[in-house]
């Protein structure tokens, strides 16, 4: 079991497209979603898919369990989707030895782009990259779960 520890942010602004190491084009979707469980199908680059099993309340701090599947069952799972079918583009950018997974979002979430922190460490704010806007962690409209049932969330300053 691997624990997930995650903070995310907006974007401030472009600063951090520069940086950009890779990225990979990501469809997923939820097969069951509740207050503190979901099972989430992720397909990537349209080449490997992965079951992810996330359990705990706490959106910073869950259990995590991860499973390949067979692309051609994780396809046919898609019929079984609740809400929205999120794509992404998922762009890996590099600051002060940290990676951060920047997902500029298509579709019904077009417009939205939020960064994710994955790190056990507590990373001070004079390290974050000056590229990142509000932090957003623990805001449930912002989870990919909530994005999936509800869509766009309201952007409140």
């Amino acid at each position: 079991m691997a624990k997930e520890v995650e903070r995310k942010f907006l974007i401030g602004d472009e600063g951090w497209r520069k940086a950009v190491e890779r990225s990979v084009a990501i469809t997923q979707f939820y097969l069951a979603i509740s207050s503190e469980r979901s099972i989430r199908m992720r397909i990537s680059d349209g080449k490997a898919a992965k079951l992810t099993l996330k359990f705990g309340s706490d959106l910073r701090v869950r259990d995590e369990f991860e499973y390949p599947v067979p692309l051609a069952e994780a396809r046919e799972m898609m019929a079984f989707a609740i809400g929205n079918i999120i794509r992404k583009t998922r762009h890996h950018v590099r600051h002060c030895g940290y990676v951060y997974e920047v997902d500029v979002f298509n579709d019904v979430l077009d417009g939205l782009v939020v960064a994710e922190l994955e790190t056990k460490d507590s990373v001070p704010d004079a390290l974050l990259p000056g590229w990142l806007g509000r932090e957003v962690t623990g805001e449930l409209r912002f989870s990919n779960a909530s994005l999936a049932l509800n869509g766009f969330p309201e952007l409140v300053p």
